[in-house]
């Protein structure tokens, strides 16, 4: 389970008035406005005064954004917190790209596209940063979304154009791709001399892993409806499920081609990255929010994106496919890999090493080597504050449970990613095979890498001050 990158809400007293912040903001204190406002509850603040802290803290995320980006994304952060207002938005996407968080700069535009329909920097902003992801489909949904005769109108006809283009391509290729896979496996016409093969050799996972094999493996998508009314998708590597939600013929082959190549991205980031994939096909469960909280309850559908739970990976809110839902199944097929050449992995894995696995993974296909920079910010006031977990006490205990769940899941993807350096990938894997066999954690740590869980601690403590 992943606890969602939420804004961090710091145990202290209520936040300064209102004039302290235009103060602050007149005298150009960036860092002291955002000390006093980067913790407290703005729902304890009156809506009058809210709105002025918000364009306070937009005033030094304005003013910042050339000299000092990761400041501006934090004071961004905080103004959009106290008010989802244009500007608030607008500068934390802007700050957000600027450091490279481009799943925050993504979120943010789809607020400001929520909140603000008529507003139309929202959708090309997002169009262009989309079209940048290689979102044909995407990028095209939204572009066409800015009104009309906003002053982004031009702008948006070349960037739809430039979409249908790429989309056209891509559906050719698609289309092109699938005519010679059915010639392959022999579901459709051939030619005189046939060639080619739907052999793929299987990366070395699950129990026959040391003997490697080669196997058939169809990844062609077939489609079709479940006993439950779902639709389905399904190839040697996926099964996707959805409810339609009434989305007529075109709807479903658009949705579900994106859902493929978001899956495939998933499946070759994963094999890049660990060197290992599942062998079975693993059921993908996409929700929207409503159904993901009718499933789930209302509270797990608020505080996560996604599960892996009774051999499906579970997404939340994909009704539209944004780089944090992308992230998320990356995340959650690396828990079904582990689950599958390690049966019950979750009982079997210390949690810290399970879920810190999958977060390191999922911050390294978002770009990075480390945790977000809100979310760093908070690890230094808990390495300071005598806070930070420990890794022997995430070991048992799910980590949204934890009284910090984003601390807690990036202290132990930090640790992995410890561990990665000192051994690479390949050592890793075996570590943890063998700690999931039932060698003790402490001494297969030992042999590896000549670490105690204590050092581990200490060398996350030094990575993160």
């Amino acid at each position: 389970m992943r606890a969602l990158l939420v804004a961090l809400v710091l145990a202290a007293a209520p936040p300064p008035s209102a004039q302290k912040a235009k103060e602050l903001a007149a005298s150009r204190a960036w860092e002291d406005l955002y000390l006093a406002f980067a913790s407290g509850d703005p729902k304890d603040v009156p809506d009058a005064q809210r709105r002025t802290i918000s364009a306070a803290l937009l005033k030094g995320c304005e003013a910042l954004l050339d000299e000092d980006a990761v400041m501006a994304f934090s004071l961004g952060e905080r103004a959009a917190v106290y008010e989802e207002s244009p500007g608030a938005l607008r500068c934390l996407a802007r700050s957000a790209r600027k450091t490279d968080q481009r799943a925050s700069a993504e979120a943010a535009l789809r607020k400001g596209l929520e909140k603000h329909p008529k507003d139309g920097a929202f959708p090309l902003e997002l169009g262009r940063l989309l079209l940048e992801e290689q979102d044909a489909a995407g990028a095209l949904a939204v572009l066409e979304k800015v009104p009309p005769r906003s002053r982004e109108a031009a702008e948006a006809k070349k960037l739809v154009q430039q979409a249908r283009a790429k989309t056209s391509e891509e559906n050719a290729a698609r289309k092109e791709a699938e005519r010679l896979e059915q010639r392959i496996n022999g579901e459709g016409p051939q030619p005189r001399r046939p060639s080619g093969s739907d052999l793929e050799v299987a990366p070395a996972t699950g129990r026959g892993a040391d003997k490697g094999e080669t196997r058939s493996v169809s990844l062609s998508y077939e489609s079709g409806t479940d006993a439950a009314g779902m639709r389905t998708r399904s190839n040697g590597r996926f099964t996707i499920r959805y409810f339609n939600n009434a989305r007529d013929f075109g709807q479903r082959a658009d949705y579900e081609g994106r859902v493929v190549a978001a899956l495939d991205e998933a499946y070759d980031f994963t094999l890049r990255e660990i060197g290992q994939t599942r062998r079975e096909p693993v059921d993908v469960v996409l929700y929207t929010r409503e159904e993901f909280s009718v499933h789930f309850g209302r509270d797990k559908a608020r505080m996560i994106a996604g599960l892996y739970s009774d051999n499906a990976i579970r997404i939340n809110d994909a009704a539209e496919l944004t780089q944090e839902t992308r992230a998320t199944l990356v995340h959650e097929y690396i828990h079904a890999v582990l689950d599958e050449y390690m049966p019950n992995a979750r009982e079997s894995l210390p949690v810290w090493l399970n879920e810190g696995l999958a977060e390191y993974v999922e911050w390294r296909y978002l770009g990075g080597e480390g945790p977000p920079v809100p979310v760093r910010q908070a690890m230094v006031g808990a390495a300071k504050g005598g806070k930070l977990p420990r890794l022997a006490e995430l070991a048992s205990t799910s980590l949204i449970f934890n009284r910090n769940p984003t601390v807690a899941y990036a202290t132990s993807a930090m640790a992995v990613g410890e561990l990665v350096r000192r051994g690479g990938a390949e050592r890793l894997i075996t570590f943890i095979r063998e700690v999931g066999a039932g060698k003790p954690i402490e001494e297969a740590l030992r042999d590896h890498y000549g670490e105690s869980l204590a050092t581990l601690d200490e060398r996350v403590r030094e990575g993160i001050l």
